[in-house]
């Protein structure tokens, strides 16, 4: 990501014409001054535009991956850039549900355009009056049970990008098993 000079682009602020008068019929003044404006434009060009950069919805599509990373955003270049787009303008949301069922199901939702049920608490117990007995040990694992949906297909889901999202946003200490379902009925099927 380089934002460089491009050529041709003027300079909205062009020195030659804030020199004194003195200046304005001088041939080398404003041929120098010309050449610092060609360095300067697309210095211009990016802060007077330096809120779209940091808007997903239109930043460059170079300067996106840095924006994502900073926003702590699932990424990956080989998703269409309107999704990628998405997932950093849901990073936020997605951070606040992260290590919860609905945080996970809306990941998977997100990355892979899933339908994803979780069962299971992670192994969470507790008790609501205090001084009794200690509830008995659940099961320490999440089943996630991911339904693809038609555009996908079963045969397309990489299951290895299932397991690696969920890996990602399940605490680490909580097991889990993933159960790939075969996709929704075709309308022949019904």
């Amino acid at each position: 990501m380089s934002r460089a000079a491009i050529p041709g682009l003027p300079s909205r602020y062009p020195i030659g014409e804030q020199l004194p008068a003195l200046y304005a019929d001088d041939d080398f003044a404003q041929r120098f001054t010309a050449g610092l404006d060609t360095v300067l434009a697309p210095v211009f060009s990016t802060l007077d535009n330096l809120p779209a950069y940091l808007d997903p919805r239109v930043t460059p599509v170079d300067f996106l991956q840095w924006l994502a990373s900073w926003a702590g955003a699932l990424d990956d270049p080989q998703w269409p850039v309107e999704l990628r787009r998405e997932a950093v303008v849901r990073a936020v949301e997605l951070h606040r549900w992260r290590g919860t069922k609905r945080g996970l199901a809306e990941a998977l939702r997100l990355a892979l355009g899933v339908h994803a049920e979780v069962s299971g608490d992670g192994g969470a117990a507790w008790s609501n009056t205090a001084g009794s007995d200690v509830p008995p040990e659940p099961a320490a694992e999440l089943l996630i049970r991911v339904l693809p949906d038609r555009e996908s297909g079963t045969g397309r889901l990489d299951v290895d990008r299932v397991h690696e999202i969920v890996r990602a946003m399940c605490p680490v200490h909580v097991a889990f098993r993933v159960e790939v379902l075969p996709g929704p009925p075709t309308e022949e099927g019904n």
